[in-house]
Parts: structure tokens; sequence; C-alpha cells
């Protein structure tokens, strides 16, 4: 799987300090040009600090979308220079297929089903590290 940095898409890094700063993490931004619109993708998940693990945020609600909503859609506006942007925001899921490498490090501590080649099965584990060459699961079991 290709590690591509997320601060290389573009605005990533504007939004991801908009996002951060509402306890969430931005796992993906897609900015696609159509016409005279702009559609935009944001996917955000609970951020995880000592202090979202304190608020318990395990999950994310249509009122966390609604809330990174309102936030990103005017400096979108603005970075994008345009009026007519068409946005959602979406959580990961509980079955996301992680795209791009750099999504591992967002879901450390997580529970993940990998596929393992060697035994052509499912393991699960939880993600303990990762970085833009290398991760570690530590296996729980079978999948």
């Amino acid at each position: 799987m290709e590690y591509t940095a997320l601060e290389s898409q573009q605005y990533y890094s504007e939004c991801k300090a908009l996002t951060e700063g509402l306890g969430y993490a931005l796992v993906e931004l897609h900015i696609v040009r159509i016409h005279s619109g702009v559609q935009v993708r944001a996917v955000i998940a609970p951020l995880r600090t000592a202090e979202a693990k304190v608020q318990n945020r395990s999950s994310i609600g249509v009122n966390d979308c609604a809330k990174v909503h309102r936030l990103l859609m005017p400096r979108l506006e603005a970075l994008l220079n345009a009026q007519d942007v068409s946005m959602e925001v979406t959580s990961p899921g509980m079955n996301r297929n992680i795209k791009n490498a750099a999504e591992f490090a967002l879901f450390k501590g997580r529970t993940v089903r990998v596929w393992d080649k060697d035994i052509s099965d499912w393991v699960t584990g939880i993600i303990e590290t990762a970085s833009s060459d290398s991760l570690t699961v530590t296996l729980s079991g079978s999948g």
C-alpha cells in the first residue's frame, strides 16, 4: 500500500487545524472542481487524545458532522474562491478500507482486521504504531 502524507493533499493542513480544534481527526479531504462548482468530501474520526478519551468519544454522529460542516464550509469557500461549494462530511464507518497507508496513524489504538497473505485469512489486532515505513499491529486472534 502506498504512503502519501495527508498534508500533501491540497488544503488538508488548513482544514486539519480547524477539525482538530473541534476534537476530530481529518481522515480524508477530497476536492473536485466540476463545471462552475466544487464538490468536497471530508471524512472525520474522533481525535485520539487524552482529552477526547476523557469525553468518551468513540464514534461520529450526525451532530459531529454538522459541526465540522459549519466550520469548514466558509473556510473552503474562501480557499477555493468559490461560492458554489457542495460538501459532504462523513464518518469513516466501521468497515472502512484504508486507502492510504498514512491513515493508519490516525487509527492508532483501534482494532483492525488485516489480510495476511501468508495464511490467506483475516487477522484481528490493535494498531500500536504507524509511520511512513512501518506498521505494528498486536494480534488478538483470528478475524
